[in-house]
Protein backbone atom coordinates (compact mmCIF):
# COMPACT_ATOMS: atom_id res chain seq x y z
CA UNK A 1 0.00 0.00 0.00
CA UNK A 2 2.73 2.41 0.97
CA UNK A 3 4.84 1.24 -1.94
CA UNK A 4 2.07 2.17 -4.39
CA UNK A 5 1.63 5.62 -2.84
CA UNK A 6 5.38 6.22 -2.96
CA UNK A 7 5.47 5.31 -6.62
CA UNK A 8 2.53 7.65 -7.29
CA UNK A 9 4.25 10.50 -5.43
CA UNK A 10 7.48 9.88 -7.30
CA UNK A 11 5.62 9.87 -10.61
CA UNK A 12 3.92 13.16 -9.65
CA UNK A 13 7.26 14.73 -8.73
CA UNK A 14 8.86 13.57 -11.94
CA UNK A 15 5.90 14.85 -13.95
CA UNK A 16 6.17 18.25 -12.15
CA UNK A 17 9.90 18.45 -12.78
CA UNK A 18 9.41 17.54 -16.42
CA UNK A 19 6.65 20.10 -16.77
CA UNK A 20 8.80 22.77 -15.10
CA UNK A 21 11.74 21.95 -17.34
CA UNK A 22 9.51 22.05 -20.39
CA UNK A 23 8.03 25.40 -19.32
CA UNK A 24 11.49 26.84 -18.60
CA UNK A 25 12.78 25.66 -21.96
CA UNK A 26 9.82 27.25 -23.67
CA UNK A 27 9.94 30.54 -21.67
CA UNK A 28 13.78 30.81 -21.44
CA UNK A 29 14.07 32.80 -24.61
CA UNK A 30 11.40 35.29 -23.58
CA UNK A 31 12.92 35.65 -20.08
CA UNK A 32 16.36 36.20 -21.57
CA UNK A 33 14.90 38.74 -23.98
CA UNK A 34 13.28 40.64 -21.13
CA UNK A 35 16.55 40.64 -19.20
CA UNK A 36 18.39 41.96 -22.22
CA UNK A 37 15.73 44.63 -22.70
CA UNK A 38 15.96 45.67 -19.04
CA UNK A 39 19.73 45.73 -19.22
CA UNK A 40 19.66 47.78 -22.42
CA UNK A 41 17.08 50.15 -20.94
CA UNK A 42 19.28 50.69 -17.91
CA UNK A 43 22.30 51.33 -20.14
CA UNK A 44 20.34 53.78 -22.28
CA UNK A 45 19.03 55.55 -19.19
CA UNK A 46 22.52 55.69 -17.68
CA UNK A 47 23.94 56.99 -20.95
CA UNK A 48 21.19 59.62 -21.10
CA UNK A 49 21.99 60.68 -17.53
CA UNK A 50 25.69 60.82 -18.37
CA UNK A 51 24.98 62.83 -21.50
CA UNK A 52 22.87 65.26 -19.50
CA UNK A 53 25.62 65.59 -16.91
CA UNK A 54 28.18 65.99 -19.66
CA UNK A 55 26.02 68.59 -21.37
CA UNK A 56 25.53 70.45 -18.09
CA UNK A 57 29.28 70.36 -17.43
CA UNK A 58 29.94 71.55 -20.99
CA UNK A 59 27.42 74.36 -20.55
CA UNK A 60 29.06 75.36 -17.26
CA UNK A 61 32.47 75.41 -18.94
CA UNK A 62 31.10 77.47 -21.82
CA UNK A 63 29.45 79.87 -19.37
CA UNK A 64 32.69 80.17 -17.38
CA UNK A 65 34.62 80.77 -20.61
CA UNK A 66 32.14 83.44 -21.72
CA UNK A 67 32.30 85.07 -18.29
CA UNK A 68 36.10 85.01 -18.32
CA UNK A 69 36.14 86.50 -21.82
CA UNK A 70 33.66 89.17 -20.76
CA UNK A 71 35.78 90.03 -17.71
CA UNK A 72 38.92 90.22 -19.85
CA UNK A 73 37.20 92.49 -22.35
CA UNK A 74 35.90 94.66 -19.51
CA UNK A 75 39.38 94.91 -18.00
CA UNK A 76 40.83 95.77 -21.40
CA UNK A 77 38.25 98.50 -21.97
CA UNK A 78 38.77 99.90 -18.48
CA UNK A 79 42.54 99.84 -18.95
CA UNK A 80 42.24 101.74 -22.23
CA UNK A 81 39.96 104.29 -20.58
CA UNK A 82 42.38 104.71 -17.68
CA UNK A 83 45.29 105.17 -20.09
CA UNK A 84 43.36 107.94 -21.82
CA UNK A 85 42.62 109.59 -18.48
CA UNK A 86 46.14 109.26 -17.04
CA UNK A 87 47.87 112.58 -16.69
CA UNK A 88 51.60 112.05 -16.32
CA UNK A 89 52.10 115.69 -15.34
CA UNK A 90 50.77 117.45 -12.28
CA UNK A 91 47.01 118.08 -12.30
CA UNK A 92 45.66 121.51 -13.24
CA UNK A 93 45.60 124.07 -10.50
CA UNK A 94 41.81 124.07 -10.27
CA UNK A 95 41.71 120.28 -9.86
CA UNK A 96 44.55 120.35 -7.33
CA UNK A 97 42.70 122.93 -5.24
CA UNK A 98 39.55 120.77 -5.30
CA UNK A 99 41.57 117.74 -4.21
CA UNK A 100 42.82 119.60 -1.15
CA UNK A 101 39.27 119.93 0.18
CA UNK A 102 39.58 123.70 0.52
CA UNK A 103 36.92 126.02 -0.84
CA UNK A 104 39.56 128.11 -2.60
CA UNK A 105 39.25 129.43 -6.12
CA UNK A 106 42.11 129.96 -8.53
CA UNK A 107 41.93 133.74 -8.10
CA UNK A 108 42.17 133.39 -4.31
CA UNK A 109 45.20 131.14 -4.76
CA UNK A 110 46.92 133.76 -6.91
CA UNK A 111 46.18 136.42 -4.30
CA UNK A 112 47.71 134.18 -1.65
CA UNK A 113 50.76 133.67 -3.89
CA UNK A 114 51.25 137.43 -4.29
CA UNK A 115 50.99 137.99 -0.52
CA UNK A 116 53.48 135.19 0.08
CA UNK A 117 55.91 136.66 -2.47
CA UNK A 118 55.68 140.09 -0.81
CA UNK A 119 56.36 138.61 2.61
CA UNK A 120 59.29 136.45 1.46
CA UNK A 121 60.84 139.32 -0.47
CA UNK A 122 59.88 142.35 1.62
CA UNK A 123 61.06 141.15 5.02
CA UNK A 124 64.66 140.37 3.92
CA UNK A 125 64.73 143.64 1.95
CA UNK A 126 64.00 145.54 5.16
CA UNK A 127 67.14 144.02 6.70
CA UNK A 128 69.37 145.07 3.80
CA UNK A 129 69.58 141.76 1.94
CA UNK A 130 71.01 142.03 -1.60
CA UNK A 131 68.46 142.48 -4.35
CA UNK A 132 69.21 139.25 -6.23
CA UNK A 133 68.65 137.24 -3.04
CA UNK A 134 65.44 139.18 -2.38
CA UNK A 135 64.30 138.39 -5.94
CA UNK A 136 65.05 134.71 -5.45
CA UNK A 137 63.20 134.63 -2.15
CA UNK A 138 60.23 136.42 -3.73
CA UNK A 139 60.09 133.83 -6.52
CA UNK A 140 60.26 131.00 -3.98
CA UNK A 141 57.56 132.61 -1.84
CA UNK A 142 55.28 133.39 -4.78
CA UNK A 143 55.65 130.20 -6.81
CA UNK A 144 57.20 127.47 -4.71
CA UNK A 145 55.69 127.84 -1.26
CA UNK A 146 51.98 128.09 -2.24
CA UNK A 147 52.22 125.09 -4.54
CA UNK A 148 54.14 123.15 -1.93
CA UNK A 149 51.37 123.90 0.58
CA UNK A 150 48.75 122.68 -1.91
CA UNK A 151 50.73 119.51 -2.62
CA UNK A 152 51.25 118.87 1.08
CA UNK A 153 47.54 119.28 1.78
CA UNK A 154 46.63 116.94 -1.13
CA UNK A 155 48.94 114.20 0.11
CA UNK A 156 47.69 114.59 3.66
CA UNK A 157 44.08 114.33 2.52
CA UNK A 158 44.85 111.28 0.36
CA UNK A 159 46.53 109.63 3.34
CA UNK A 160 43.47 110.28 5.52
CA UNK A 161 41.27 108.83 2.77
CA UNK A 162 43.36 105.65 2.56
CA UNK A 163 43.25 105.23 6.34
CA UNK A 164 39.42 105.03 6.32
CA UNK A 165 38.76 103.51 2.91
CA UNK A 166 39.07 99.81 3.96
CA UNK A 167 36.62 100.43 6.83
CA UNK A 168 34.15 101.95 4.37
CA UNK A 169 34.49 98.89 2.13
CA UNK A 170 33.78 96.62 5.10
CA UNK A 171 30.61 98.62 5.85
CA UNK A 172 29.56 98.25 2.22
CA UNK A 173 30.20 94.48 2.33
CA UNK A 174 28.07 94.05 5.44
CA UNK A 175 25.26 96.21 4.06
CA UNK A 176 25.20 94.33 0.72
CA UNK A 177 25.19 90.96 2.48
CA UNK A 178 22.28 92.14 4.61
CA UNK A 179 20.25 92.80 1.45
CA UNK A 180 20.81 96.49 0.71
CA UNK A 181 21.58 97.50 -2.89
CA UNK A 182 24.87 99.19 -3.69
CA UNK A 183 23.15 102.58 -4.08
CA UNK A 184 22.00 102.50 -0.45
CA UNK A 185 25.46 101.32 0.62
CA UNK A 186 27.03 104.35 -1.05
CA UNK A 187 24.49 106.64 0.62
CA UNK A 188 25.33 105.05 3.97
CA UNK A 189 29.02 105.85 3.49
CA UNK A 190 28.16 109.38 2.33
CA UNK A 191 26.18 110.04 5.52
CA UNK A 192 28.05 108.07 8.22
CA UNK A 193 31.71 107.95 7.21
CA UNK A 194 34.40 110.33 8.39
CA UNK A 195 36.01 113.01 6.28
CA UNK A 196 37.24 113.01 3.57
CA UNK A 197 35.27 109.86 2.66
CA UNK A 198 31.96 111.53 3.47
CA UNK A 199 32.39 114.39 1.01
CA UNK A 200 33.85 112.20 -1.74
CA UNK A 201 31.10 109.56 -1.55
CA UNK A 202 28.56 112.36 -1.35
CA UNK A 203 29.78 113.47 -4.76
CA UNK A 204 29.35 109.90 -6.00
CA UNK A 205 25.75 109.82 -4.76
CA UNK A 206 25.04 113.23 -6.28
CA UNK A 207 26.43 111.99 -9.60
CA UNK A 208 23.96 109.08 -9.51
CA UNK A 209 21.12 111.47 -8.81
CA UNK A 210 22.13 113.46 -11.90
CA UNK A 211 21.68 110.36 -14.08
CA UNK A 212 25.03 108.60 -14.01
CA UNK A 213 25.27 104.86 -13.52
CA UNK A 214 26.98 103.39 -10.48
CA UNK A 215 30.20 102.45 -12.38
CA UNK A 216 30.43 105.93 -13.92
CA UNK A 217 29.88 107.59 -10.54
CA UNK A 218 32.52 105.38 -8.91
CA UNK A 219 34.92 106.21 -11.75
CA UNK A 220 34.56 109.89 -10.80
CA UNK A 221 35.85 108.97 -7.35
CA UNK A 222 39.18 108.09 -8.95
CA UNK A 223 39.21 111.44 -10.73
CA UNK A 224 38.88 113.35 -7.46
CA UNK A 225 41.12 110.96 -5.48
CA UNK A 226 43.71 109.75 -8.03
CA UNK A 227 45.00 106.76 -6.10
CA UNK A 228 45.43 103.09 -7.16
CA UNK A 229 43.02 102.04 -4.41
CA UNK A 230 40.13 104.10 -5.80
CA UNK A 231 40.98 102.81 -9.28
CA UNK A 232 40.68 99.22 -7.97
CA UNK A 233 37.31 100.07 -6.46
CA UNK A 234 36.01 101.56 -9.71
CA UNK A 235 37.21 98.54 -11.70
CA UNK A 236 35.57 96.07 -9.30
CA UNK A 237 32.22 97.88 -9.49
CA UNK A 238 32.43 98.18 -13.29
CA UNK A 239 33.24 94.48 -13.78
CA UNK A 240 30.41 93.44 -11.48
CA UNK A 241 27.99 95.64 -13.42
CA UNK A 242 29.10 94.27 -16.81
CA UNK A 243 29.87 90.61 -16.09
CA UNK A 244 27.94 89.96 -12.87
CA UNK A 245 29.27 88.16 -9.82
CA UNK A 246 29.31 88.39 -6.07
CA UNK A 247 29.94 92.06 -5.35
CA UNK A 248 30.21 91.62 -1.58
CA UNK A 249 32.92 88.99 -1.96
CA UNK A 250 34.81 91.14 -4.47
CA UNK A 251 34.68 94.17 -2.15
CA UNK A 252 35.75 92.02 0.80
CA UNK A 253 38.77 90.82 -1.19
CA UNK A 254 39.55 94.40 -2.17
CA UNK A 255 39.39 95.49 1.47
CA UNK A 256 41.80 92.72 2.43
CA UNK A 257 44.18 93.70 -0.38
CA UNK A 258 44.12 97.35 0.71
CA UNK A 259 44.92 96.39 4.30
CA UNK A 260 47.80 94.21 3.10
CA UNK A 261 49.11 97.10 1.01
CA UNK A 262 48.93 99.35 4.05
CA UNK A 263 50.90 96.82 6.11
CA UNK A 264 53.50 96.49 3.37
CA UNK A 265 53.81 100.28 3.10
CA UNK A 266 54.33 100.55 6.87
CA UNK A 267 56.96 97.81 6.74
CA UNK A 268 58.82 99.56 3.91
CA UNK A 269 58.71 102.86 5.80
CA UNK A 270 60.11 101.16 8.88
CA UNK A 271 62.94 99.56 6.90
CA UNK A 272 63.80 102.83 5.15
CA UNK A 273 63.65 104.95 8.31
CA UNK A 274 67.41 104.64 8.88
CA UNK A 275 68.15 105.95 5.38
CA UNK A 276 65.68 108.80 5.88
CA UNK A 277 67.31 109.76 9.17
CA UNK A 278 70.74 109.71 7.53
CA UNK A 279 69.49 111.88 4.68
CA UNK A 280 67.96 114.36 7.13
CA UNK A 281 71.20 114.60 9.12
CA UNK A 282 73.34 115.01 6.00
CA UNK A 283 70.97 117.62 4.56
CA UNK A 284 70.83 119.71 7.75
CA UNK A 285 74.52 119.42 8.67
CA UNK A 286 75.80 122.33 6.48
CA UNK A 287 73.19 124.71 7.90
CA UNK A 288 74.00 123.66 11.46
CA UNK A 289 77.72 124.21 10.84
CA UNK A 290 77.09 127.69 9.37
CA UNK A 291 74.98 128.59 12.42
CA UNK A 292 77.58 127.32 14.90
CA UNK A 293 80.41 129.13 13.10
CA UNK A 294 78.34 132.32 13.07
CA UNK A 295 77.70 132.04 16.80
CA UNK A 296 81.35 131.35 17.68
CA UNK A 297 83.35 133.40 15.14
CA UNK A 298 80.98 135.67 13.16
CA UNK A 299 83.86 137.59 11.50
CA UNK A 300 84.94 134.34 9.84
CA UNK A 301 81.55 133.56 8.22
CA UNK A 302 80.26 137.10 7.47
CA UNK A 303 82.19 137.53 4.16
CA UNK A 304 79.86 134.92 2.69
CA UNK A 305 76.94 137.28 3.30
CA UNK A 306 78.65 140.67 2.73
CA UNK A 307 81.08 140.00 -0.12
CA UNK A 308 79.60 139.46 -3.65
CA UNK A 309 81.89 136.48 -4.19
CA UNK A 310 80.60 134.98 -0.94
CA UNK A 311 77.05 135.48 -2.14
CA UNK A 312 77.85 133.58 -5.35
CA UNK A 313 79.37 130.77 -3.29
CA UNK A 314 76.25 130.64 -1.07
CA UNK A 315 73.97 130.55 -4.12
CA UNK A 316 75.93 127.73 -5.75
CA UNK A 317 76.03 125.83 -2.47
CA UNK A 318 72.27 126.13 -2.04
CA UNK A 319 71.72 124.85 -5.58
CA UNK A 320 73.94 121.82 -5.07
CA UNK A 321 72.46 121.13 -1.65
CA UNK A 322 68.98 121.24 -3.13
CA UNK A 323 69.99 118.81 -5.88
CA UNK A 324 71.56 116.47 -3.33
CA UNK A 325 68.50 116.54 -1.09
CA UNK A 326 66.19 115.81 -4.04
CA UNK A 327 68.39 112.90 -5.16
CA UNK A 328 68.46 111.41 -1.65
CA UNK A 329 64.70 111.82 -1.40
CA UNK A 330 64.22 110.02 -4.69
CA UNK A 331 66.48 107.19 -3.55
CA UNK A 332 64.48 106.54 -0.37
CA UNK A 333 61.04 107.11 -1.86
CA UNK A 334 59.48 103.67 -2.47
CA UNK A 335 56.16 103.21 -4.22
CA UNK A 336 53.93 100.33 -3.08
Amino acid sequence: MFGIEAEVLLIIVLVAVAAGGLAYSVMFQSIETEQKVDKRFKQVKLAETDSRALKAARDNLNEAAKRKKSVQESLKDLEEKQKKKVNHTSPPLKVALQQTGWNMSVSQFYIFSVVSAVLFGGVPLMFGTPLFIVAGLAVVGGVGVPRWVVGFKRKRRFKAFLAEFPNALDVMVRSIRSGLPINDSLRLIASEAQEPLRSEFKRVVESQQLGMTVPEACARLHESIPLPETNFFAIVVAIQAQAGGNLSEALANLSRVLRDRKKMRAKVNALSMEAKASAAIIGSLPFIIVLLVYLTTPQYIMPLFTDPRGNVILGASLVWMTIGILVMRKMIDFEI
